[in-house]
């Protein structure tokens, strides 16, 4: 593993100031490894060192452990895939007209995904498969920052035009998520922390807590945040999730690589007990395009950042810079959690970074 040691000594500075990762083969842990500090502005030998044990902002890795506290829900009988979003959220119904979302990385722009149509959906037809499958056909993201207060947050999520018709195509989906974290609020009458506490993160003994963290220098920083007017440290990156209280659906949890690869494995083991083995096989399986439940499938693009694993692959990846891809042929997960956006988000180096990592990790098991 020393070629893995030299790719994330060498990126430290340049493709983030903090990392960790954890790789697990055929059960057990292959290689662990830590580089980088958690000072504010990613001086090297100023701030604590990063550890096994420190925390990082896992963005959209989140979603997993919404997906998996759904599928308990499931399990439980409470709730069915193919059940209508607006049998547990009454307020998301109705037709809605299709329009394109803005754009979250250009200010002002937007983002049309169909051509324009006077067409209408109605949200009564979205079930859960749909939001799981990102085929919902709701928007990628909307700007929450304008209403005034959480409820009227949630409120425009409930009510947002659709992006798209449902079920027509993949299109990845913030609000989705958000949704799906409301109904899991909904479903068992608690809020959300309290909700993912019982469901996942106490069950499996998991270390990951909702934002903000404190004290807020023992994770590592991200971005500086125009809107925020400082760099985000202690706080969730994605700023929805923050204008939502720091808890949501698609973003909030800060975790370690060792928490992240657990969840890889229980989808290795079939739910390892913990989900039924049905909903786990159906989760990593083909169901709309590039999409399981909740996870992507990785794709036959030879230009993919996950080439190197086999074809029955699958994963997701972080904002912020993280990524959990697991070779089910190989029995291998790979855990990665960066904090590259401190460098901004214009011409980043994290896909490169990727793609070198998981080449270097398969060339490294050919030698074992």
């Amino acid at each position: 593993m020393e070629a893995l040691d030299r790719l994330l000594r060498e990126s430290l500075g340049t493709i983030y100031t903090a990392a960790q990762v954890e790789v697990r083969y055929r059960n057990a842990v292959l290689y662990r490894a830590e580089f980088g500090t958690l000072d504010a502005e990613g001086q090297a030998g100023e701030g604590a060192p990063v550890t096994r044990h420190t925390r990082f902002d896992y963005a959209s890795l989140t979603k997993l452990f919404t997906t998996l506290a759904f599928f308990r829900l499931v399990d439980a009988g409470r709730v069915r895939l193919d059940q209508p979003v607006c049998s547990v959220l009454p307020a998301f119904g109705g037709a809605r007209a299709i329009r394109p979302y803005p754009d979250p990385l250009k200010a002002g722009a937007f983002v049309q995904v169909v051509p324009p149509t006077d067409q209408t959906v109605d949200a009564a037809h979205v079930t859960f498969y749909h939001v799981l499958t990102h085929s919902s056909g709701l928007p990628a993201w909307l700007d929450l920052r304008a209403a005034p207060d959480i409820e009227t947050r949630r409120a425009v999520c409930l009510q947002t035009p659709f992006s798209a018709p449902i079920g027509e195509r993949v299109l990845y989906s913030d609000i989705g998520y958000i949704l799906l974290g409301m109904a899991i609020e909904a479903l068992t009458d608690r809020p959300l922390r309290e909700a993912m506490q019982r469901l996942v993160l106490r069950p499996l003994e998991l270390s990951a807590a909702y934002s903000p963290i404190e004290p807020p220098d023992s994770v590592p920083p991200t971005e500086f945040c125009a809107w925020r007017g400082k760099r985000v440290q202690g706080e969730v990156h994605d700023e929805n999730a923050a204008t939502l209280g720091g808890a949501a659906g698609h973003a909030g949890l800060f975790g370690t690589a060792s928490d992240m690869a657990l969840i890889g494995q229980l989808y290795l083991d079939e739910g390892g007990g913990f989900i039924s083995a049905r909903l786990a096989r159906e989760a990593v399986r083909p169901q709309v395009g590039d999409r399981g439940l909740g996870w992507q499938l990785r794709a036959a693009d030879p230009e993919s950042t996950v080439y190197a694993l086999s074809a029955r692959s699958y994963g997701h990846t972080g904002f912020v810079g993280n990524s959990l891809w697991v070779d089910p042929e190989r029995q291998l997960v790979a855990a990665v959690l960066t904090n590259n956006v401190f460098f901004g988000r214009q011409d980043r180096q994290i896909f490169s970074f990727r793609r070198r990592f998981h080449d270097l990790l398969i060339k490294a098991l050919e030698t074992l």
